[in-house]
């Protein structure tokens, strides 16, 4: 990803703008998803306008679990354009730095989302940050194809880092 990529507003140049919560986690399957959708479940049971704007269960039972009962709008792609139609509250958007065949990068549309005023909560891993990308192909010999430039994580409101115990 370029290094001149957009960095979202901070939070004191923003009014009206929505807040970015980021659930960060070292790799596939150590609970990015399930952190993200339990954290929509609460929010939505306090009365909150949630919807699962794209999701990946990875076809896990305890995920798809944690879908029934929300508002489901993508499970493939991120249609943002739908999203803004919708207005929810708060926007779940699984797996930030893929990109959708129409729209682009997540990121991207998230930004559209958040100058909305919609509140995203969402996912990435730290192989798909555009600074350690390179590492993480050294170390594991896979390539990263899409990234989520540094500045504009940095630039969230909350990033918080979920891992599994070895066990």
């Amino acid at each position: 990803m370029a290094a001149d990529a957009p960095v979202p507003p901070s939070a004191s140049e923003r009014s009206d703008r929505g807040t970015l919560r980021v659930y960060l986690g070292a790799s596939r399957g150590v609970g990015k998803t399930f952190a993200m959708l339990d954290e929509g479940r609460r929010r939505r049971d306090r009365g909150t306008d949630v919807v699962v704007a794209v999701v990946d269960t990875d076809d896990r039972a305890s995920t798809r679990e944690l879908l029934q009962d929300l508002d489901v709008m993508g499970t493939g792609s991120l249609d943002a354009a739908s999203v803004l139609t919708r207005r929810p509250e708060v926007a779940l958007v699984d797996d930030l730095a893929l990109v959708d065949p129409v729209g682009g990068p997540r990121w991207e549309a998230v930004d559209d989302l958040l100058d909305a005023g919609i509140d995203v909560v969402g996912t990435v891993e730290i192989a798909q940050l555009a600074s350690l990308s390179d590492v993480a192909e050294r170390i594991t010999g896979m390539r990263t194809s899409a990234t989520v430039p540094d500045a504009w994580l940095r630039a969230a409101d909350q990033v918080q880092l979920v891992d599994m115990t070895p066990e």
